[in-house]
């Protein structure tokens, strides 16, 4: 099982420090193990996976899905307004 970053996932972590990298390894980690580790979203986003975490005291959402055998991690950021961009991207892929 591979892991793949989407381009709106890879420009969100750019901004990260060397810590938060780190740390988010490690909940990607635990997704590669366990994936049906995240809620699984219904209407709009269904097939979407959300995982919540904490980083630095701050409840992050990290979403990912399935394709052909390989999870792709979709986009990452906190709750606010969350769930409207991750929606607004989906459509324009």
């Amino acid at each position: 099982m591979n892991v793949f970053q989407s381009p709106q996932f890879e420009r969100k972590i750019k901004k990260f420090n060397k810590n938060q990298k780190s740390d988010l390894d490690e909940q990607i980690r635990k997704i590669m193990k366990n994936p049906g580790i995240g809620e699984e979203k219904k209407g709009d986003l269904k097939g979407v996976f959300v995982y919540k975490f904490r980083l630095l005291n701050i409840q992050y959402l990290l979403s990912y899905r399935f394709h052909q055998g390989n999870i792709e991690l979709i986009t990452i950021g906190p709750h606010e307004n969350y769930y409207r961009d991750l929606k607004t991207y989906l459509k324009s892929r």
